[in-house]
């Protein structure tokens, strides 16, 4: 049986309290260009609702995306209260110089609060960065045998899942 794989990320969307604030960070700070702004009315979950949507623009076509609703009343009815915890985040692929330099421009911009710090993870060395809405980001580097290590991975995840599985917690990750 065939199975066809989605294309590629569409959008990951997101609340704002602070539309401004939010184009602040990722256009001017993180780098990403603000491709588009939708302002809607329409009926969603049984009442007419007043949002604006914006869309932040990735190389390959893929946006990130953030409600702000007019009301405030529906702006509390869809945020969320999910705890912060490092792994909730959404990850990016990213070429060494152009972390380095977005690493350094946060830190410029005075952005405390986004918690800026790398993690090498050993398959990949990873820049992350909380943006105003609390949303974590990873900014990730390759390891220079990422090729090497996909198909490593790909071959043994069935295995490496079932042994996790029965019990045995022992760490396969040896580029560490």
């Amino acid at each position: 049986m065939s199975q066809t794989l989605p294309l590629r990320l569409h959008h990951h969307a997101w609340i704002t309290d602070d539309q401004e604030a939010t184009r602040r960070f990722y256009e001017d700070v993180i780098g990403l260009p603000l491709v588009a702004t939708w302002t809607e009315r329409e009926v969603l979950t049984g009442a007419e609702r007043v949002y604006s949507h914006t869309l932040y623009g990735l190389a390959d076509g893929s946006a990130l995306a953030f409600f702000q609703f007019a009301d405030p009343k529906d702006q509390e009815e869809f945020k969320t209260d999910i705890h912060s915890t490092p792994v909730r985040h959404v990850a990016f692929k990213i070429e060494a110089e152009a972390q380095e330099a977005m690493r350094e421009r946060v830190i410029a911009a005075g952005h405390e609060e986004s918690n800026a710090h790398v993690i090498d993870h050993g398959y990949c060395v990873s820049l992350y960065v909380t943006d105003p809405n609390g949303l974590i980001l990873e900014f990730a580097v390759d390891h220079p045998d990422m090729e090497k290590i996909d198909a490593e991975q790909r071959a043994t995840a069935h295995a490496d899942l079932a042994r996790w599985l029965a019990g045995d917690h022992t760490s396969n990750n040896r580029w560490r």
